[in-house]
């Protein structure tokens, strides 16, 4: 487990993600330690910077990319296309989607704190 995880912001990050899938009638990916992976990387982003910045994308400033607020989840991509490159919210369609938009605390540990 990285030692910047924060318990409560992962779950607070959990809990997003999975009214995020409903809200935007995607799903997560068939490979949960994917979703799991995404999560933990903005819950320590978060705890950083104080915003769910994209974990897929590497920062020369995290602070000063976070206040221009394009890659905070959910980036400008996601929102305007349903684009997630970091494979966290998947359209029905793309091959690596399941049928899954909830991921449980148990799931989640299961991948992070192992």
């Amino acid at each position: 487990m990285d030692p910047k995880l924060n318990d409560s912001v992962l779950e607070s990050m959990r809990l997003f993600a999975n009214m995020y899938t409903k809200r935007t009638e995607t799903y997560y990916c068939s490979d949960l330690s994917i979703t799991a992976t995404v999560l933990a990387g903005l819950a320590v982003n978060k705890e950083e910077t104080g915003y769910a910045l994209c974990p897929c994308r590497h920062y020369e400033d995290k602070t000063a990319e976070a206040d221009l607020s394009y890659w905070t989840c959910p980036c400008i991509p996601m929102i305007e296309r349903k684009e997630c490159h970091c494979m966290l919210f998947l359209d029905s369609e793309n091959v690596f989607s399941s049928d899954e938009q909830q991921i449980s605390t148990e799931q989640l540990d299961k991948f992070i704190k192992n």
